[in-house]
């Protein structure tokens, strides 16, 4: 395999993790807010459906680290908004549902934050 095929298979896997991170989010505040008893609510899911197009369509996915510490942010602003409370209330519950995911996100969010000290700037 060619360096320009790892690097987009790394791209397409930091992709493929940030989709499943974000649907994880959504699905427990959805069932947290009691929306729907299976599955997601019509509303929670054209949330996950943006937030997937947003990743998609990313064109820093290869350097950046949290959509939150973009310089560019591709979410319209109601949107934005809605993504910011479901992360606000998901957050500490991803600890309990998912402590491998929310263990790895701590890790690569200090990492981040470390890199951006020694370069001072943002990703």
């Amino acid at each position: 395999m060619g360096m320009q095929s790892k690097n987009t298979a790394s791209i397409e896997d930091k992709r493929a993790e940030e989709k499943e991170v974000v649907s994880k989010m959504i699905a427990i505040y959805c069932r947290g807010h009691k929306h729907t008893t299976v599955g997601l609510c019509q509303d929670c899911q054209g949330l996950l459906d943006y937030a997937r197009q947003r990743v998609d369509r990313c064109p820093f996915m290869e350097t950046k680290t949290f959509c939150s510490t973009c310089r560019v942010h591709c979410y319209e602003q109601s949107m934005r908004t809605r993504i910011r409370e479901v992360m606000r209330y998901s957050g500490p519950w991803m600890l309990l549902y998912h402590p491998i995911l929310t263990i790895r996100h701590l890790i690569e969010e200090q990492r981040a934050k470390k890199r951006q000290t020694e370069r001072g700037t943002m990703p």
